[in-house]
């Protein structure tokens, strides 16, 4: 992983200054769609667009697919290419949820192929506590998902999900390798929702059976910015043993913070792991389907 993966506060403010990134800001709720796209009107990162997770991030959802399932992988390019973002120029992406709906975004830009992406460690919390330059002049929130709506991005299924640059399981290929050892699952839920003693989104708790849980949170620090490459390479080689990253397959709720861990592996090193992006919102969409709890 290149050392532009995360940029620190000082960092992403010399390359603002340096007019030499473009920074995007993907702050989101997942129970109120609106709380981003307001925080963005208010105040932003000067010169940052707006990724809508909920407009611009997502396919459509079919309710067998997930909560949030990718769109179709050419038009996404489409979109990136009319937004320019496609010219091999520095992307940093920033949220005010310790880096989970940024992580998305980072995965879905390296599944398009674009590989100068990185996150602000820390994200708007961070940037404001360093007193950074910020922007609360009127600003269009809107005009990406006009962009995105103009390409039908919101229109596509995420059956039509491509391959693309970053490794892809399917609910299929999943169920048929649920016993195989050479398969690990790892879900990135919080604990709890990971047992089933709690489900605040989804219709019914519980766990993938065989799937191990290692929650996003811990890949951070006490104050939110990321634990260092070298101690997220001990922990996550003392995690999964003697597997290989090939081996890891990454899920959680509905494919975001699933990324969380996907990042974090990559920034220690461990590439190659692969994303459900359905995750347990499409796997409990169908009847019928393994559940195991505790």
């Amino acid at each position: 992983m290149s050392q532009s993966s995360l940029f620190s506060v000082a960092q992403a403010q010399a390359a603002l200054a340096a007019d030499d990134a473009v920074f995007i800001d993907t702050r989101y709720d997942l129970t109120d769609a609106q709380v981003g796209v307001r925080a963005f009107e208010k105040a932003r990162i000067p010169g940052a667009l707006f990724f809508d997770q909920s407009r611009v991030m997502v396919g459509q959802c079919t309710g067998k697919n997930g909560r949030h399932p990718l769109p179709q992988l050419s038009l996404f390019k489409q979109l990136l290419q009319r937004l320019q973002l496609d010219t091999g120029r520095q992307i940093i992406i920033y949220d005010a949820s310790n880096g989970q709906f940024a992580a998305r975004l980072w995965w879905m830009l390296r599944w398009a192929g674009i590989t100068q992406v990185a996150l602000l460690d820390g994200g708007w919390q961070a940037w404001l506590a360093a007193d950074a330059p910020i922007d609360e002049a009127p600003v269009d929130a809107h005009r990406v998902s006009a962009i995105a709506q103009d390409i039908g991005l919101a229109e596509t299924v995420a059956e039509d999900a491509e391959q693309g640059q970053m490794p892809l399981y399917r609910r299929e290929a999943i169920l048929a390798q649920l016993d195989a050892p050479e398969l690990c699952i790892i879900d990135a839920r919080a604990a709890e929702r990971y047992r089933g003693e709690v489900e605040p989104l989804d219709p019914v708790a519980g766990h993938i059976p065989g799937a191990l849980n290692r929650p996003s949170s811990h890949n951070l620090q006490a104050d939110g910015r990321f634990k260092t490459a070298e101690q997220l390479r001990a922990e996550w080689i003392d995690f999964i043993g003697p597997l290989r990253p090939q081996q890891i397959v990454h899920q959680c709720g509905s494919g975001i913070t699933a990324c969380h861990n996907l990042f974090a592996m990559e920034l220690a090193g461990l590439t190659g792991s692969a994303l459900y992006a359905g995750s347990w919102s499409e796997w409990v969409a169908h009847e019928g389907a393994p559940v195991a709890v505790g």
